[in-house]
């Protein structure tokens, strides 16, 4: 059984930091691309990061260019979020995909139960 299980959420303060994982397990990952996507209250999911299966690659959503950084070892992918904004307040989802582009959420075949992350001013 396949299983993306996120983790690191919480409640912080403006500009501080939190660095989000996913535990990937019941399959081999490595040629997988893994995303993450956030859901703020109201509004659609959206695209946040995505990673490719070499590593190599990278792709962020303009909003949280310079401030988040995606990066995976073996089967779990990090999302190191830096000086937080209010606006990233949100459930953040893993999720991975085989094929497809990274920003379109239909091409990801596995996801996440989703981790709060929720920024106070």
């Amino acid at each position: 059984q396949v299983q993306l299980v996120e983790s690191g959420g919480g409640l912080v303060q403006a500009g501080d930091s939190l660095r989000l994982s996913c535990a990937a397990s019941g399959r081999t990952f490595s040629s997988y691309t893994m995303g993450w996507f956030r859901q703020a209250p109201g509004k659609e999911r959206e695209f946040v990061a995505a990673i490719a299966w070499t590593g190599g690659s990278t792709y962020y959503v303009d909003s949280v260019k310079g401030r988040f950084t995606i990066s995976r070892v073996k089967n779990t992918v990090y999302l190191q979020m830096n000086s937080l904004k209010r606006e990233d307040t949100a459930v953040y989802y893993c999720a991975a995909k085989w094929r497809g582009n990274y920003y379109d959420e239909m091409n990801y075949e596995y996801w996440g139960q989703g981790t709060q992350v929720t920024v106070s001013s």
